[in-house]
């Protein structure tokens, strides 16, 4: 393992953090907020902390290898987690503990949306762009790691894009493409930031908001600056906006990049994940207007309004919210934030197993009946018309059975930290897929869960996002052998 390239690495990982806090200094003062000087101590803390990383081993120029890649992959988002805390602690408001600030810089960085903080309305104006821009932030490390870093170490069956997307294809080595990759997605990723905002912005958003919701939509973040999310706007035209661009940052970036490469949308009409999502998302908007129409909650185009709206929202998991969804009738609550174990598709900004991996187990599923039927017989996987390698295979369901196995031991461990069934089932759901919301005590936030689970809710965030063997695999002894 090259050390020296890590701490290199990490040290202007650090120095490039500190300079992103600037705008949130700017907004400080603009409005003349009292949080300017948290942001300034966490300016200068972490440039100089991340110029000491980097000072002594400037000169190191070693090729990285996939064994770093797990590593740098783990730093970046345990690392960032840890300093964008910072201003959340020293502020006079929010002024957050420990824990809090741990939970929700991890929140806003793995775009997931939850928060323990409540009275968004009267927060220093920096304090809540700064939480709109960690998610920003936050989301383009995704798409690059879920492009182009986490096909080539093979995560769960993601190598699956090893060949269909602009990210590097050999199985050895990080090379210079990665940063070729990034710049391409980056440039779409803030093309259709800026767009979203100005559309938020015509259909009657402040500027401030327009940007900040923006920022969530297209990370497919969640966090609002408003205690009431979408429901503050109370607008079906804003509302229809959000849901175009939460379905645009959920889809296969690659798709978005060879759609500007080829000027065509044809890989789009192909994409059996794209194609799925649809189908979901239209399935479950209508059997959720239906009962609520059905149990009279509300008007059916009302109904039909709210249902599209959260469906989406829990689906791509962002986490917005028109309505309370967790009060609604028979199986809809859960019905919902099932959606949110699925949501939209690989190479996106999303949490969740994304549909890929439902797509093949199903089709392995299909295909072990068929063999027990005939068992003689050869029965290839497709996808999009092409046979899907048995590596490929073997890691989804490897993936999906630890991610069970990951899900039911968070779970315990909140039960045991004092949370009821339902809390602690939908809080893992929440933050291990990245969605936000949940259901019983976390409904509205998390500010009332213990730190215990605070904590456990943090790890599941980080676990999730990086797709859970990426942080497990340095918990292996075998890892750490020459």
């Amino acid at each position: 393992m090259h050390s020296a390239m890590i701490f290199r690495i990490l040290g202007l990982l650090l120095m490039l953090f500190s300079i992103s806090l600037l705008p949130p200094i700017g907004v400080s003062l603009i409005y003349g907020d009292e949080a300017t000087g948290a942001f300034i101590d966490s300016l200068l803390f972490n440039f100089f902390l991340g110029f000491a990383c980097w000072l002594p081993v400037r000169r190191a120029r070693q090729e990285l290898r996939t064994r770093d890649g797990f590593v740098i992959t783990v730093l970046f988002w345990g690392v960032l987690t840890l300093v964008g805390a910072m201003p959340l602690m020293i502020s006079e408001h929010p002024g957050l503990s420990l824990a809090d600030a741990i939970f929700e810089s991890a929140s806003g960085w793995t775009t997931t949306g939850s928060t323990v903080i409540s009275g968004l309305d009267s927060l220093p104006p920096s304090i809540l762009f700064y939480r709109q821009q960690l998610q920003w932030f936050g989301g383009m490390g995704l798409v690059v790691l879920a492009v182009a870093i986490l096909p080539m170490l093979g995560i769960g069956g993601m190598q699956l894009y090893r060949a269909e997307t602009p990210g590097p294809m050999k199985d050895s080595k990080l090379t210079p493409r990665i940063a070729e990759t990034a710049k391409s997605l980056w440039y779409i990723y803030l093309a259709l930031t800026v767009t979203c905002t100005a559309a938020f912005w015509v259909a009657g958003m402040n500027f401030f908001d327009a940007i900040g919701h923006a920022f969530a939509t297209i990370s497919t973040g969640g966090l609002s600056t408003h205690d009431a999310s979408f429901a503050y706007f109370n607008s079906p035209v804003i509302e229809a906006i959000a849901i175009v661009f939460m379905i645009l940052g959920s889809m296969n970036f690659a798709l978005h990049f060879f759609a500007l490469r080829h000027a065509s949308l044809r890989h789009y009409l192909h994409d059996p994940e794209f194609k799925l999502m649809l189908w979901l998302i239209l399935i479950a908007t209508v059997l959720c207007t239906f009962i609520l129409v059905r149990s009279s909650v509300y008007e059916p185009l009302t109904a039909l309004r709210y249902s599209i709206f959260q469906v989406v929202s829990v689906m791509t998991t962002t986490g917005f919210g028109v309505a309370d969804f967790s009060i609604w009738p028979l199986f809809l609550p859960v019905l919902v934030l099932f959606l949110g174990f699925s949501s939209g598709c690989a190479g996106s900004t999303v949490g969740g197993i994304k549909l890929i991996r439902v797509i093949l187990v199903f089709k392995q599923g299909s295909r072990e009946i068929k063999r027990l039927i005939h068992p003689n017989g050869v029965f290839p996987i497709k996808v999009g018309g092409k046979a899907v390698d048995s590596r490929v295979s073997q890691a989804v369901w490897g993936f999906v059975s630890v991610y069970v196995l990951v899900y039911i031991a968070l779970m315990m461990v909140l039960m045991a930290s004092g949370l009821d069934m339902v809390t602690a089932f939908s809080a893992v759901a929440a933050t291990l897929n990245n969605i936000g919301p949940g259901l019983g005590d976390v409904a509205a936030n998390f500010g009332a869960v213990n730190d215990v689970a605070k904590w456990t809710l943090s790890f599941a965030m980080l676990l999730g996002r990086l797709e859970i063997f990426t942080i497990l695999v340095l918990l292996s002894p075998t890892f750490w052998r020459q």
